[in-house]
C-alpha cells in the first residue's frame, strides 16, 4: 500500500508540482491550501508525512503545527518544511527537515524516503 503525503501550500503551482513529483514516485497525495483546510483534510485522512509551507493566508504553517501538537492525535506525523522564506524554515522545531524553494527534486525525494520509506 503506498504511503500518503499531505501537501500544504497556498501556491497552486507548488501543490501541483509536488503532487506530480510525489505521485510519479509511488506516493499517494492529498492537498490543502492552508492550515485550516489541512486540519479538515486530516479529519478524513491519515497521512504518513506532511509537507508544509510557512507563509500562507488565513492559517499559517506555524499555526497548523501548533494545532497538530495540541491535538496529539496527529502530533507524530513527520513534517518537511518547504518554504520560500529561507529565514523562516526553522520555525517548525519538530520538522524532520527543511527545504528552501526552489529545491532539488532529489533532495526532497531522499528526505521523504529517509523519513517514511518508498
Amino acid at each position: 500500500m503506498p504511503k500518503t503525503i499531505l501537501i500544504v501550500d497556498d501556491d497552486p503551482n507548488i501543490r501541483e508540482y509536488l503532487e506530480t513529483l510525489l505521485t510519479d514516485n509511488g506516493y499517494e497525495t492529498i492537498v490543502a491550501e492552508n492550515g485550516e483546510k489541512a486540519l479538515e483534510v486530516l479529519a478524513a485522512h491519515s497521512p504518513d508525512l506532511i509537507t508544509l509551507d510557512i507563509e500562507m493566508p488565513d492559517k499559517t504553517g506555524p499555526w497548523f503545527n501548533r494545532a497538530l501538537q495540541r491535538g496529539k492525535t496527529y502530533a507524530n506525523i513527520p513534517i518537511i518544511v518547504i518554504t520560500g522564506h529561507t529565514g523562516l524554515k526553522y520555525v517548525i522545531p519538530n520538522a524532520v527537515g527543511s527545504l528552501s524553494k526552489p529545491f532539488e527534486q532529489k533532495e526532497l525525494l531522499d528526505l521523504v524516503r529517509e523519513t517514511i520509506g518508498s
